[in-house]
């Protein structure tokens, strides 16, 4: 490194204080709020993230056989049982390593579902203009045909508009991804009627974790009708993810779906068959702690 301030600095402190010196020409968390879009972040709580320093749960290898690891699957498996009580779902994969991929390997579940039943041509997916960005990507990629859904000038799904679309796609339908509440900010009033009208056509929905800080204490994904969706931890349970760190997009569903959630080829995961979304079984585990700890501290 031959750069001059590789030269000039010769102490610690000044090269913190070099550190320091080009952060104060941005704007940072450190300054106030950055507002990340509909990305909802939690206190990264250094109690929590203390764990993922202990050689127990970061120097194991995911392939390595299942008798070296017995605390890290208990700890999953009670992650797991935690974040489907919270979000009463019936089973929760901790696979998928991003909110993007927990879209895609609930949006697979969604289509493996239809095809056990025959349904091979329910491939319309339902989105209103009100969801999350990456969700009309997730579907064209799991080839679904994506069609939108009109939102009013308040913010809410236009509910004339959805019946319309529902009764002229109503064979072809294979889900709806909500985000609730939505990215404009608002919580649809009528977002059971939205999950009854769907199922009602033989559609799935998907409802968009992104957002889940603000149904936290208040409501959940399964009372309000959702068959399948993602939890960000990196956003709602603590993992540190504001600079781009590591995701864990975990996918709940309810149990007609949980046989279609990622299983692995590998390291067998009981009572899934389906491929996987990730390399390694449990995805990103070396963070897992910190969820499990934000979790259990806050009751």
């Amino acid at each position: 490194m031959q750069q001059q301030v590789f030269n000039t600095i010769t102490s610690e402190t000044d090269f913190m204080r070099y550190i320091h010196k080009l952060c104060t020409k941005d704007y940072g968390l450190a300054n106030g709020m950055i507002p990340l879009g509909s990305c909802t972040m939690k206190l990264n709580a250094a109690t929590a993230m203390a764990p993922i320093t202990f050689a127990g749960f970061g120097n194991i290898h995911p392939f390595a056989p299942k008798g070296q690891w017995p605390g890290y699957v208990f700890m999953a498996s009670e992650l797991e049982s935690q974040l489907a009580a919270i979000c009463h779902y019936d089973t929760v994969s901790l696979q998928p390593n991003s909110g993007a991929n927990g879209e895609f390997a609930g949006l697979a579940a969604i289509r493996k579902y239809h095809q056990s039943r025959g349904d091979h041509h329910r491939k319309i997916c339902l989105i209103p203009t009100s969801a999350h960005g990456t969700n009309p990507a997730t579907a064209v990629i799991c080839g679904m045909t994506v069609v939108p859904v009109l939102c009013t000038d308040l913010g809410f799904i236009d509910m004339d508009d959805l019946k319309a679309k529902l009764t002229k796609h109503s064979k072809e339908l294979s889900a709806i991804m909500i985000t609730y509440p939505s990215t404009f900010g608002v919580f649809e009033k009528t977002v059971k009627e939205v999950c009854d009208l769907v199922h009602k056509h033989g559609g799935q929905v998907y409802l968009d974790g992104a957002n889940m800080n603000a149904q936290m204490g208040l409501t959940s994904p399964g009372k309000i009708g959702a068959d399948v969706g993602h939890l960000n931890l990196h956003k709602t349970f603590s993992i540190p993810h504001g600079g781009g760190g590591p995701g864990v997009g975990a996918v709940g569903a309810q149990n007609h779906l949980a046989p279609f959630l990622p299983g692995h080829s590998v390291i067998n995961i009981a009572g899934r068959a389906s491929g996987a979304v990730n390399g390694a079984p449990y995805g990103n585990a070396g963070v897992l702690p910190i969820s499990y700890a934000y979790i259990r501290m806050s009751g």
